[in-house]
């Protein structure tokens, strides 16, 4: 059973899941967990995006540095940044930004090794998507690696579908570039 709680705390809304199904088996069983927005420059959010790029360069011997973006990116309204907890612990995260009018990308989905398998991944996924939908955008992109089996896992079960690279200088070889049509909803 899974619902979402958004509420307000002055400036910015915070989509809150809380994911748990008591029929699956304990080893299976989704974590009880918590989706917050952040601001990009939160310690949480530097660390994840930092273990994200750790992981990309043993994989690839080679990434994009998370520092490079800058923080304005995934700021409200034109972007978003979330950050999935167990407890008090960071275990995910994941941006999407608008890139025009009803274009927006979802970037630095990340979740960290046992808190994988277990739904958050797609947890931040779905509230990605509902955000970008809110702020107008009919179809939303993103890039991941061939190698990350996972993730292309995840985004062929959502919908996604590869399409030709959006961002210049990408090796195809070891990039994939994938866009999703999604209903405009109503903020």
């Amino acid at each position: 059973m899974s619902r979402v709680l958004t509420a307000a705390d002055g400036h910015h809304r915070r989509h809150v899941l809380l994911a748990q199904r008591p029929d699956a088996p304990t080893a299976m069983r989704p974590l009880t967990h918590r989706v917050t927005a952040t601001p990009y420059d939160h310690p949480d959010a530097r660390r994840l995006t930092q273990a994200l790029r750790a992981e990309q360069l043993g994989l690839y011997g080679f990434a994009d540095d998370p520092e490079t973006t800058p923080e304005t990116d995934f700021a409200p309204p034109a972007g978003l940044f979330l950050i999935a907890h167990v407890g008090n612990d960071a275990v995910g995260c994941g941006g999407v930004r608008l890139r025009d009018e009803h274009t927006a990308e979802v970037k630095r989905m990340y979740v960290s090794g046992d808190a994988r398998g277990r739904g958050i991944g797609r947890c931040l996924l779905e509230n990605l998507e509902r955000y970008a939908t809110s702020r107008g955008a009919t179809r939303i992109m993103l890039e991941t690696g061939r190698r990350n089996r996972a993730a292309l896992a995840l985004y062929h079960r959502t919908g996604y579908m590869p399409c030709p690279s959006y961002v210049a200088g990408r090796d195809p070889r070891v990039n994939r570039a994938m866009t999703k049509q999604v209903p405009l909803t109503v903020a």
